[in-house]
């Protein structure tokens, strides 16, 4: 048993020049895959987010939802579309989408924070004009006539702005702010936001400390099925155009470089499903998960 202890003093004490370098540090975390629907790895995760705002970092929530969208639309009977497998939001889907990400989705997750000693607040891109989006526009080549088509996806948004006064507010106190990727567009509609999208570009208008984007996978792997640690934009470019970086990743690693783009010190893919993974990536000498920075 005194091991154990003393197991647990020399890792806190391991811990310090990591504590130091993010001392004061905003850190946006984009929480979602399986672990968001597991009782015991929600619990996990909200008592990291805790642990990171008492030792004065600032974590910003970003959370996704699209297997409980779906869940909910199938018993409404509301039939979901896809077009080269990107979701036709309509007007009805939309409503339910924004009735799942900001209210039961974003609550949950609020409510585990809170039951941890936290102060979690829940917001949507809604809120105080935080995310102003527009239609997503995505084209699709025709394999008959190889001529490139628009692809209507109704409500599914891109953001264009970013209002972070309001979030910025909420670091500066000892409140956590939860946001579902619900945005609002220019006349008023709402759209509905990749979740990974909308975490990406709220730390780059945060010019986030770190970016971590939790997932169901390890971190980026190479051409052998090896987890690369450590990555630049020109070694993602190289492996997207040699199709090692592909399917589900790349929209994952475009968001890490247009947020490295827009100034945040580092983006972080790493698994979620791994136990206390954000707290290994940043308090630890081991890290967890594919790191990309400026090169």
């Amino acid at each position: 048993m005194k091991r154990d202890w003393i197991a647990t003093a020399r890792t806190l004490s391991e811990a310090l020049p990591y504590l130091q370098r993010y001392d004061g540090a905003c850190v946006v975390v984009k929480f979602g895959g399986h672990a968001m629907g597991d009782d015991e790895a929600m619990t996990r995760f909200a008592r990291d987010i805790v642990l990171m705002k008492q030792c004065n970092v600032h974590p910003v929530v970003v959370h996704g939802g699209g297997p409980q969208i779906q869940q909910m639309l199938k018993r409404l009977a509301i039939e979901s579309t896809f077009v080269d497998g990107l979701r036709v939001t309509d007007q009805a889907t939309v409503e339910v989408v924004e009735m799942v990400l900001a209210g039961r989705i974003n609550k949950a997750i609020v409510s585990a924070i809170n039951a941890q000693g936290g102060k979690a607040v829940g917001l949507s891109g809604k809120d105080a004009n935080l995310m102003i989006c527009e239609k997503a526009l995505k084209t699709r080549r025709d394999p008959d006539s190889n001529i490139e088509q628009a692809l209507d996806l109704g409500f599914v948004g891109h953001p264009v702005k970013v209002n972070p006064d309001v979030l910025r507010t909420f670091i500066q106190s000892d409140l956590i702010p939860v946001i579902a990727p619900v945005g609002a567009g220019r006349n008023g509609e709402t759209f509905n936001v990749n979740g990974d999208t909308a975490a990406g570009a709220i730390a780059g208008a945060l010019k986030a400390e770190r970016l971590l984007l939790l997932t169901d996978v390890a971190g980026v792997k190479n051409a052998a099925g090896e987890v690369l640690t450590d990555m630049t934009p020109a070694d993602v470019e190289e492996l997207t155009e040699a199709g090692v970086i592909s399917g589900g990743m790349i929209p994952k690693t475009r968001t890490a470089l247009d947020a490295i783009a827009q100034g945040v010190g580092a983006v972080v893919i790493l698994d979620g499903r791994a136990p206390h993974a954000c707290l290994l990536e940043l308090f630890t000498a081991h890290g967890a998960g594919t790191l990309i920075r400026a090169g």
